[in-house]
This record gives structure tokens, C-alpha cells and sequence, in this order.
């Protein structure tokens, strides 16, 4: 599977030169959706089909600094899922460098249109299955 890379914009740096904290988080955010692309479940679709999957927990242990025009690619894991909980951890490197930047981890629930949760294998099996075959590889 392919890692997701990310080109580090001008306006994601402060006035130190560094990329700001918050942006590894949009980051993160991409990189979800392009790793559920990969293995066949486009967001946006599934959210056509009312399946929606806020973050609910967020955790990021940043190690090295990042700078305008680094190109950092993303490793997308699952770590955990349970039917309605879906833990995803990603480790971002400098491809230049190979510094690791950050070791970060996204928590997410199911839940469909009226924000009730829901447990993903009534709703999408597939993809139910698909995160379960991943859970920890």
C-alpha cells in the first residue's frame, strides 16, 4: 500500500521556521482519508451511504522539527478496532532526512446522519472485515 505524503506549505510554518503543532494533525486527517481510498472506501462515499467517523481522541508525539518544502510521508496503521472504535496510528518520516517526525494516533467511533453510533458491521461489512484483516499489520 502506498504512504501518503505530504509537501509541507509555507503558511504551515510560525515564526520560529518550523511547521506549526496543529498542522501535523491535518496531516493525520489526510492521510486517513487517502489510506481509506487505498484499500477501497472512499470517505466521501461512505459518508453518502451515512456512515460518518468523527476523530474522538487525538495523540501526537512529535521527535524532529519540519520546515517549508520537506516532504514528510505518512504510514497509516490500524492499531485497534472493535466493530464501533477504530484506533489508527501513524508515524510520519522526512523522506529527505529519514528523521522521524512524529509518532501520532487518531481515535474514531461510527456513527451514522443523526450522530447516533453505529456498529460498522451492520452497516458496511466490507469494510468492517477490510479493518479487521489490518488491525495490527
Amino acid at each position: 500500500m502506498k504512504k501518503y505524503i505530504h509537501k509541507v506549505q509555507y503558511y504551515e510554518t510560525d515564526k520560529m521556521g518550523i511547521t506549526h503543532h496543529s498542522n501535523y494533525i491535518r496531516w493525520m486527517e489526510e492521510a486517513r482519508i487517502y489510506f481509506l481510498e487505498q484499500i477501497g472506501f472512499e470517505y466521501s462515499k461512505l459518508e453518502r451511504e451515512g456512515i460518518i467517523s468523527p476523530v474522538i481522541g487525538i495523540e501526537c508525539e512529535y521527535k524532529t522539527a519540519t520546515t517549508f518544502d520537506n516532504e514528510i510521508e505518512i504510514d497509516v496503521k490500524v492499531k485497534e478496532f472493535k466493530g464501533v472504535r477504530l484506533i489508527i496510528e501513524y508515524t510520519m518520516l522526512n523522506i529527505k532526512t529519514g528523521d522521524l517526525v512524529a509518532i501520532c494516533i487518531s481515535k474514531h467511533c461510527f456513527v451514522n446522519k443523526e450522530g447516533k453510533p453505529i456498529a460498522l458491521k451492520k452497516e458496511n461489512q466490507l469494510l468492517a472485515d477490510a479493518l479487521s484483516k489490518l488491525e495490527n499489520k
